[in-house]
């Protein structure tokens, strides 16, 4: 998400793969299967492909939204989370999108009944398509006005 004073230059942010805190580094029997699956090679992920340098960013608020201070949530723009009822992210985006919610900049939390990470990517399942009806519609409504 872009994290500006004048969120008004952001109509809406609608985070595709919200890998919001180091969710992964916590204990892995307190995770979902799909997380404690994903959990190592998430944890390889940040500290060798995202972070420059992990033991100075590892607190950082803009490599994690999640770890972001009450008001520094205030000043994001207008957020739809949106997720896939198995991903790997679904409790660090459930937990943003609370943190969200309270700063009143949660315009909706979006979840994919039944699908996996990447349900985008499954052209022709029915996730995919319902996926895209989403976006479609965050478009209209949120970008367009058209609702």
């Amino acid at each position: 998400a872009v994290v500006s004073t004048q969120s008004s230059m952001v109509k809406v942010a609608v985070p595709g793969i919200p890998m919001t805190d180091d969710y992964c580094f916590s204990d892995p029997l307190a995770m979902t299967v799909e997380e404690r699956q994903q959990h190592l090679m998430m944890r390889k992920i940040w500290k060798h492909y995202i972070a420059a340098d992990w033991e100075e960013q590892k607190h950082n608020p803009h490599l994690f939204p999640g770890k972001s201070s009450e008001e520094l949530l205030e000043r994001f723009p207008p957020t739809i989370m949106l997720e896939a009822e198995f991903d790997f992210y679904i409790t660090e985006a459930t937990r943003l999108a609370g943190r969200l919610r309270r700063a009143g900049r949660l315009l909706e939390l979006v979840v994919i009944p039944g699908s996996p990470h990447g349900v985008g990517f499954f052209t022709g399942t029915k996730g995919c398509e319902l996926q895209w009806t989403v976006m479609d519609t965050i478009a209209r409504e949120y970008i367009h006005g058209e609702f």
